[in-house]
């Protein structure tokens, strides 16, 4: 091209840009002292003066130029009109380039004669574009082609344009901070040059061509035969040359010929984006470049779309289109936890942890399209959204307004991402420009559900995959597998199991998906929601404090916690609370009913349930406390240990045993990508109508259980709710975790060896509290701000109410605690009674309800004679962890797919069969009950 011309073109790029953007700085100015009818007029001249710059400049330099004024020209979505108006001339042809250049790269690139080549060759061209132009022909076998010729040296331009525009987004984005479009120009200038390539071009076309024209091989083929659109068949292809086979169609920008036809505008750009919906979802292998200019509609009903230039076609993995599928289901479904997880999955890394602006954000993509007519209302809403979220930042972040907008929240964007929601923005560009509107959430729901669900080109995951791989730690655990298998997908989502005997691990198996939407496969390291298994956590808790001299079982809870003590609450004992008898069991049942979200607000709760008033006399009936539980002994942990819950969960159980990033009670920010998500079992949940609260249940709760069995998926699923402190339902861990801390329990507290070697990623390898990636921003000494362990800038006097902000303040602070904990013997415990205490015999036994199915906080199990050997505690959907005492044997199950627990029963009763080891009679019951705690507290003759 020339270096004299290179500077020339820099120049004027350049030159134009400062050019308009002092204009509009002055512009912003000078309206500040008008009024509002003058300054909206103001405002129309000075787009249309800039936008007539902007044309004038991209016809002049033509090659990426043209392209980018084409993409600018479909967005009147979020564009002000007059740029519209001027702009889209860009969607007609430009100059033709001479005959004598087109008649020279045809013959050296096919080695002839043109005259050998085409029986006929129209002069005029189709349409010239920035790259090249198209000229119909007759082959001289007969066949209808269009031929499409690269402009002679416009592949230098395109690489020095390129570079211009890389330099240009970078001045902008130290100009104006928040206008920061590093991202997609970086893409850009990794996908444009591939467009230069024709023989590229035409694979794409085949290759998509054979995705979309696929109705047989496709599974059901249900969501391929939705897609219903034509694509040229490709003639013959060299780098510069491209002949296609000819369509004849209407040119999308030709309104009046849509008319004439009766083309149904809203069902062409309905079918446009399903054929976009599965290019991106199903095959992972899309065209990124749908402008107008890209489609003709064909002349013969029923006016079917026909795709057009596939050059700038993009190639995803497997897991970048699950990651998508699964943001684009987390907006429709309002996911917060789904949305982060997708994020991680794709690469997206986020330096501040605020969920609602990152789906308020997510969800602009997927958005429903406005018309034309309906873009200054559209472009201000989404203004409107801007500022919100801009000033939620800045109140998160503690920043001044200068510092805000250098702030930038996202540290990593990949670049997959970036084509995929250019893409969507061309998509809603192209409704715009038609005037229709389109319900993206409605059309491309069913492509990214059969992504994840895997029933198309991959059906289900096979036996090899859907068992996590990993080696068989011994023949019973060879033999469980084989049975899960038998179970196979109907019953089982996800499932993990770990067992302990004798202190070293025998069973460490993982298996099936994360989630309904989420096909991942699940691992010894993933975190399931297991419901009241969250007491048996909780209670341990207490007992450590008992153990560590900071209370007393025989203490009443208004010594250790003043407020307590109103309401005739004033002789309920520490004991009391853990063995369910303190008549609280229906605490703050009604509030939570007409409020769910109260649990979220730990503080709140508290002082809740401290004015609640008991319904029986303490220690006169076990009844079973549900949810109260949960407060009731949180309350007493912090106020008898003066340390926030979840610092003395960590120092009494999750450090000493190792198990960091692996068992929580409310999960902190950036655990997302490991959490399974919850679905119910409908089969099993009908079985549900049948059974009569019996006398240890609160008739409130098993009255309302399917109910709430239904419900409790979409509220546990949320976000507030799992990173909330609730200790009756809110654990989060893996089943090697909480395996490994009953196997601490069975000896009374001694901690047993390291965790398998071949169970991978090492249990206790993860950050506890991850933290977010450190913000390039520097501030000034002074400020009483620091920077906490998520790597947020929070004030130093706050503490967030899920209490994570002051949990620690430094790795040091880790290390030195951990270190401390392994220094100081190999026992969570130094009790030599705390055996007995957990299980409610001995010197304990008067604290506990005579006959009651509870011990002190853990649910006790006898054998088929009646004795007492075992200890532990499930939960509501079938997750469960318990230890055998005598036989040093510990074992949890976690599932995500909530039945009354029959899968977890036959697990159970399997392996300790397996063993030769005595089986407690809840999982030795026949029929479909298993560990489900609210109906394994009702008489066997009542759950029927």
């Amino acid at each position: 091209m020339g270096w004299g011309n290179t500077i020339t073109r820099r120049l004027k790029v350049f030159s134009m840009a400062l050019l308009i953007y002092f204009d509009y700085k002055a512009v912003q100015k000078r309206v500040q002292w008008v009024s509002t009818t003058k300054k909206s007029a103001t405002w129309t001249k000075t787009h249309e003066r800039n936008a007539r710059r902007v044309l004038n400049l991209m016809i002049e330099l033509e090659g990426l130029w043209v392209k980018m004024g084409q993409y600018l020209s479909t967005r009147a979505d979020v564009l002000p009109e007059p740029y519209i108006n001027v702009l889209k001339q860009l969607q007609d042809s430009l100059p033709p380039r001479p005959l004598e250049e087109v008649r020279g790269t045809i013959e050296k690139e096919l080695g002839k004669p043109m005259s050998d080549v085409f029986a006929d060759f129209v002069l005029d061209p189709l349409a010239t574009a920035s790259i090249a132009q198209v000229h119909r022909a007759t082959l001289a076998d007969g066949r209808e082609v269009v031929v499409k010729i690269q402009h002679d040296g416009i592949k230098e331009i395109i690489l020095e344009d390129l570079k211009n525009a890389k330099s240009l987004i970078e001045w902008i984005a130290w100009a104006e901070p928040q206008y920061n479009f590093n991202p997609m120009i970086d893409e850009w200038c990794k996908e444009a040059p591939k467009e230069l390539d024709f023989n590229h071009e035409a694979e794409n076309t085949r290759t998509v061509s054979r995705n979309l024209s696929c109705k047989t091989d496709c599974g059901s083929g249900s969501i391929s035969s939705a897609v219903d659109v034509l694509i040229p068949e490709v003639i013959q292809s060299t780098d510069k040359v491209l002949i296609l086979e000819y369509m004849d169609g209407i040119r999308l920008n030709d309104n009046d010929s849509l008319e004439a036809y009766g083309v149904d505008k809203q069902k062409l750009v309905e079918e446009i984006t399903r054929a976009y919906a599965h290019q991106i979802y199903i095959d992972g292998f899309f065209n990124g470049d749908p402008h107008p200019g890209n489609f003709l509609v064909s002349k013969e009903p029923p006016h079917k779309p026909i795709l057009l230039d596939f050059g700038l076609t993009k190639r995803i993995s497997k897991s970048m289109t699950q990651a998508l599928a699964k943001m684009f289901l987390s907006c429709a479904e309002g996911d917060h936890v789904a949305l982060l997880s997708a994020f991680a999955e794709m690469g997206l890394k986020l330096r501040v942890d605020m969920p609602q602006q990152a789906m308020d954000i997510a969800t602009v993509f997927f958005r429903q399209s406005t018309t034309a007519s309906e873009a200054k209302e559209n472009l201000k809403a989404l203004s409107d959204q801007r500022e919100r979220n801009v000033k939620a930042l800045q109140e998160k972040m503690k920043l001044n307004k200068k510092e805000v907008q250098k702030f930038n929240p996202v540290d990593a964007f990949p670049g997959d991402a970036i084509i995929f929601m250019r893409v969507l923005n061309l998509l809603r560009g192209l409704s715009a420009s038609l005037n229709v509107k389109i319900v993206y959430l409605d059309i491309m729901r069913p492509f990214a559900e059969s992504t994840l669900l895997g029933s198309l080109t991959h059906g289900q995951i096979p036996n090899s995959q859907w068992i996590y791989d990993s080696p068989a730690n011994s023949d019973v655990e060879s033999k469980l597998r084989n049975y899960l298998r038998e179970l196979g997908s109907d019953k089982i989502l996800g499932i993990q199991v770990c067992a302990y005997k004798d202190g070293k691990v025998i069973i460490d198996t993982a298996a099936g998906m994360l989630g309904k939407y989420d096909p991942r496969p699940v691992q010894p390291d993933s975190l399931f929601p297991v419901f009241s298994v969250t007491k048996g956590i909780t209670a341990g808790m207490v007992h450590w404090l008992v153990n560590e001299g900071k209370l007393k079982y025989e203490e009443t809870v208004a010594n250790i916690w003043p407020n307590f003590g109103t309401n005739t609450k004033e002789l309920i004992k520490v004991h009391h609370l853990l063995n369910h008898t303190s008549g609280l069991h229906n605490a703050l049942g009604d509030v939570v009913k007409s409020d769910p979200m109260l649990v979220c607000d730990w503080e709140e709760t508290l002082n809740q349930i401290a004015k609640c008033t008991p319904e029986t006399e303490p220690g006169s009936a076990q009844i079973y406390h549900y949810l109260s539980f949960g407060w009731l002994c949180g309350g007493v942990i912090e106020h008898a240990s003066g340390k926030k819950f979840q610092e003395v969960l960590e120092e009494a159980i999750v450090r000493p045993l190792h198990i960091e990033g692996e068992l929580y009670i409310g999960i902190p920010p950036g655990v997302e990508s490991r959490l399974a998500a919850l679905t119910v079992d409908t089969e099993e949940l009908q079985k549900l109508s049948g059974i009569r609260a019996g006398p240890g249940v609160p008739p409130e709760l098993l009255s309302n259980v399917a109910q709430m069995a239904s419900g409790v998926p979409v509220l546990f699923n949320t976000l507030n709710v799992r990173r909330a402190i609730i200790p009756a339902a809110n654990g989060h861990c893996s089943a090697r975790a909480l395996a490994r801390y009953y196997a601490a329990l069975a000896t009374g507290g001694s901690i047993p060896p390291p965790h398998s070697a071949d169970s991978k990623p090492p249990l206790g390898s993860h950050v506890h509290t991850p933290k977010f990636p450190t913000a390039p921003l520097k501030k000034k000494k002074g400020t009483g701000k620091k920077k906490c362990s998520t790597g947020n800038l929070q004030d130093a006097s706050n503490s967030d109410k899920n209490g994570y902000s002051q949990l620690r303040t430094s790795d040091a602070d880790d290390e030195a605690a951990a270190t401390a904990a392994a220094g100081s013997g190999s026992r969570i415990f130094s009790s030599d009674k705390i055996l007995d205490a957990f299980m409610g015999v001995g010197e304990y036994e008067s604290m506990v309800h005579p006959n009651g199915k509870f011990g002190l906080g853990f649910r006790r199990y006898s054998n088929a004679s009646g004795t007492l050997r075992f200890f532990g505690h499930s939960g509501m959907g079938g997750s469960t962890g318990f230890c055998d005492v005598e036989n040093n044997f510990a074992m949890a199950v976690m599932v995500n797919k909530m039945s009354l627990g029959s899968v977890t029963r036959g697990v159970v009763r399997l392996v300790l069969e397996e063993l030769g080891l005595p089986v407690p009679d809840e999982f030795s019951t026949s029929g479909e009950k298993g560990p489900d705690m609210v109906l394994n507290l009702a008489p066997p003759e009542q759950q029927s």
